[in-house]
């Protein structure tokens, strides 16, 4: 079981483009971040971004480069300050699902699923990143598989 967590690619700011789009240099580190996660082989069965533009974008790029059949879909519930607590009990029943959105909710959302309290962070997310957790077999604990 992998759950997959990445904070959106770097974008522009609200003076430059008020809805604040991936600005070129966010496009091309998710596109290398989106070919090294290729080459890796991962395979993600569905990618679900917040509503906010630059989400969306940096959730296209990866399905497009991971080739990910379900394609991608926007999702309520994943926004910076929505509550991660909803979201950690619904992936209890879910696999290879890439989350794409903001922070702080992805780091709450890894610091919910890990360590059981959304304000104890467990890693740094980098924009565009990768973040994939995993449950142990032994205990059913999510843990940090590895980061990208």
């Amino acid at each position: 079981m992998a759950v997959y967590l990445v904070q959106h690619g770097k974008n522009l700011s609200k003076d430059e483009d008020p809805q604040q789009p991936l600005s070129a240099e966010g496009e091309s580190a998710v596109r290398t971040i989106a070919i090294l996660a290729r080459k890796a082989g991962i395979n993600v069965s569905e990618i679900e971004h917040s509503p906010k533009l630059r989400a969306k974008q940096t959730g296209q790029i990866f399905q497009e480069l991971l080739q990910c059949n379900a394609g991608c879909r926007e999702r309520e519930g994943i926004k910076a300050m929505d509550n991660p607590g909803p979201v950690a009990q619904e992936l209890e029943n879910r696999n290879s699902v890439m989350l794409v959105g903001h922070l702080p909710f992805m780091s709450r959302l890894a610091a919910l699923l890990v360590r059981g309290d959304p304000d104890d962070p467990v890693v740094h997310f980098e924009n565009g990143g990768i973040l994939c957790l995993g449950k142990d077999e032994e205990t059913g604990n999510w843990v940090v598989e590895w980061t990208l």
